[in-house]
């Protein structure tokens, strides 16, 4: 099964995959972070959104 790259969201919205634009865009407006703070957030905590959310002190 692939993705639907046509939507806004990601399908499971429980993870951060970094390596698909459109979820990096989504991340980043709802977070109101850079990319650059998207991808070291990822990079010290792991992809689940809570965590990232947490990290970010972002509600999740």
């Amino acid at each position: 099964m692939t993705d639907d790259k046509s939507t806004r969201a990601p399908e499971d919205g429980r993870t951060v995959n970094r390596h698909e634009d459109y979820e990096v865009r989504y991340w980043t407006e709802k977070w109101s972070v850079s990319k650059d703070e998207l991808q070291r957030a990822v990079s010290k905590v792991g992809s689940r959104a809570d965590a990232i959310a947490r990290y970010l002190g972002k509600a999740a």
